[in-house]
């Protein structure tokens, strides 16, 4: 089966994001009252031949951790469907 991946990466919490934080002050000079706390990360998505839903969703899994995300500094969410 056929399964489209989506990969919403962003740097965690207690790190600094020095462009988020430089985006958040051009909005502002930009006279876009409200926004805050931006943060910048990244999004993927791929196309996985897999047995199962769950089954893509290891594979997914184990490319963020040994490969996408660096467990350090980000954190990522997982969304798959059957395509």
């Amino acid at each position: 089966m056929q399964f489209a991946c989506e990969i919403i990466i962003s740097p965690r919490r207690d790190i600094l994001d020095p462009e988020g934080d430089a985006i958040g002050r051009s909005l502002g000079r930009l006279h876009f009252e409200g926004a805050s706390d931006v943060r910048v990360g990244k999004y993927m998505t791929l196309q996985l031949e897999a047995d199962s839903a769950e089954q893509a969703r290891e594979r997914i899994t184990e490319m963020c951790r040994q490969l996408l995300v660096n467990p350090i500094t980000e954190d990522y969410e997982l969304s798959v469907r059957s395509l």
